[in-house]
This record gives C-alpha cells, structure tokens and sequence, in this order.
C-alpha cells in the first residue's frame, strides 16, 4: 500500500503512527466532531488544499512510516 492525495483520512488513521505525523502537519480534522462522520470520504488532497498543508512533504513522511512498519 502506498498513501496518496486520494486516500481517505480514515485508511491513513488505520495505519499506527500516522496519527502523531498528522498532528505534526496540524491536520484540523483529528478533532473535528464534522470530521469524524466524514473521515470515510475526506481526502488527504483535499484536506491539505483546504487547510494549506504541504501535502508532498506529509505524504513523504507517511509513506517512510509504512516502511518502517512493515
């Protein structure tokens, strides 16, 4: 597996230690009560362009966490 701008917040949440790297980028979303019902449908793309997180750099730490995890 491999996470991309397409892949939902839901499935990065599922993989141990992304959470940590997800608040380093301080991604909104781990607390918000919206998206917690929309986690299934939110897009890391999406959610970076909305917020204006570097979505290259964040994708590059979440893909060497699954390295490591493997």
């Amino acid at each position: 597996m491999k996470i991309t701008k397409d892949t939902t917040l839901a499935k990065v949440l599922e993989i141990k230690g992304t959470e940590e790297i997800l608040s380093k980028f301080q991604m909104p979303c781990l607390g918000c009560p919206m998206a917690q019902m929309e986690m299934d449908t939110l897009k890391l793309g999406d959610i970076c362009n909305m917020y204006g997180i570097d979505l290259d750099k964040m994708l590059k730490e979440l893909n060497e966490n699954l390295k490591v995890k493997k």
